[in-house]
């Protein structure tokens, strides 16, 4: 198995997630198994009551401290076994806090794959180029968003505290930013045909044999 992941610009994401809330969204039904059991009640309180977190609020959403919305990315690629699982009273919040970026940017860094939404036609490039796999079509960055539209609607000292909120994912997707840009000029350094086929992506293989030379033919 491979495992690979796409990361978002943490603000874009946390607002992405906060009206996807607004709509109803939950996760009832994650079990956020770690060491082989569930947290309990006291080390993961629900943020709501009732059936769902419908038309929430920002300042509500952000101020549950157990709202899994704050540094998602880096909780979900760390090994949290390091940290006590989800007893946050295990060690002291900053070592926590250190041992879950690193963990998560070492996960990160073994992945043979990762991509960024903000820079969608490198991350399909290294994908193509790593698994010899080819997408009939290109990838695209919409101009809009639920979390773009959203952040027009909030004020400056908002997006300062979900940057605040989310410092460990701010960490995680500049440390992320830095490695694709070192791995697309590595794939670029060795594609003798970068051009035509950065300039190709998205388009079936048959049209591009001729600048693929030796590449890996369609079957």
């Amino acid at each position: 198995y491979f495992y690979i992941t796409l990361l978002r610009e943490p603000v874009a994401r946390f607002l992405s997630e906060f009206r996807h809330v607004q709509r109803g969204a939950t996760w009832k039904t994650s079990r956020h198994l770690c060491e082989g059991r569930p947290p309990t009640i006291e080390e993961l309180p629900p943020c709501f009551t009732g059936e769902d977190w419908r038309d929430v609020p920002l300042n509500e959403f952000m101020n549950c401290h157990s709202n899994l919305a704050i540094n998602r990315q880096t909780r979900m690629l760390a090994d949290l076994t390091l940290v006590g699982c989800y007893n946050t009273s295990a060690m002291p919040p900053h070592e926590r806090d250190m041992l879950m970026l690193a963990s998560a940017k070492e996960n990160l860094r073994k992945m043979a794959f990762f991509g960024l939404c903000e820079y969608q036609k490198i991350s399909q490039y290294l994908f193509e180029s790593t698994f010899h796999l080819h997408f009939l079509q290109p990838f695209h960055q919409l101009n809009e968003t639920h979390g773009s539209l959203a952040r027009t609607a909030i004020s400056e000292d908002d997006i300062k505290q979900i940057r605040k909120l989310n410092h460990l994912d701010v960490q995680l997707y500049e440390f992320a930013a830095s490695l694709l840009k070192h791995r697309f000029n590595v794939m670029k350094s060795t594609d003798p045909n970068f051009e035509i086929n950065y300039q190709n992506l998205g388009k079936k293989k048959s049209h591009l044999d001729a600048g693929y030379g030796s590449g890996v033919k369609e079957s």
